[in-house]
């Protein structure tokens, strides 16, 4: 059973940090593009950054590059994203996703992220 399960969400200031993690299970983690998505509301989900494979070659939104940086860890089948600088525009259900070519993406259940004074 295919399982993206993220943690690490919750409420923060605005100029905070925060890391979100996401544990995979179910599939070969190491075969799979991972991202981060973000929804706010009303507005559409959007790709926040990505890590390939193999060699870990990073992609990122415009809106977040310098403040977030995605990462991987394969022996522990994690993906992580850590978030600094965080605005009140960064507020938003944040989900992980993982894509092998050819083959309908994986998510998680998402992570609410909530920046706010």
């Amino acid at each position: 059973q295919v399982q993206l399960v993220e943690s690490g969400g919750g409420l923060v200031q605005p100029g905070g940090s925060l890391r979100l993690s996401c544990a995979a299970s179910g599939f070969t983690f190491s075969y799979y593009v991972m991202s981060w998505y973000r929804q706010a509301p009303g507005k559409e989900r959007e790709l926040v950054a990505t890590v390939t494979i193999p060699g870990g070659t990073t992609n990122y939104a415009d809106s977040v590059k310098g403040r977030f940086t995605i990462s991987r860890d394969n022996a522990k089948k994690t993906v992580y994203l850590q978030m600094n600088s965080l605005k009140p525009d960064d507020t938003a259900v944040y989900y992980c996703n993982a894509l092998l070519g050819g083959y309908l993406p994986y998510w998680g259940q998402g992570t609410q992220v909530t920046v706010s004074s």
